[in-house]
């Protein structure tokens, strides 16, 4: 619980710009893969591009430690990843 609280007081002390760009891509990751939408892969993957985004910033945030940026930027890469198989198969 304190390094939630402690990510949380960070995220707090970032710029505008920083916050708006992770609560939108959080947002957008969130809202396209419900099951509101219709299951058009397009929403699918703009919901994992959304996540990539979110994880690659978090990874340069975190850019000080290693192991929890690298983590960062492995989810990003497997976000990009499902991303590119939803892409492929609508082609």
């Amino acid at each position: 619980m304190q390094r939630i609280i402690l990510i949380y007081k960070q995220f707090l002390t970032e710029p505008l710009w920083f916050k708006i760009l992770i609560i939108t891509t959080l947002l957008a990751a969130v809202i396209f893969s419900s099951s509101s939408f219709p299951q058009n892969g397009y929403y699918q993957l703009i919901s994992k591009l959304a996540a990539a985004i979110f994880f690659t910033a978090y990874g340069v945030n975190f850019r000080s430690n290693t192991r929890v940026s690298a983590v960062f930027f492995v989810m990003a890469a497997v976000c990009i990843l499902l991303s590119w198989n939803i892409w492929k198969g609508h082609l």
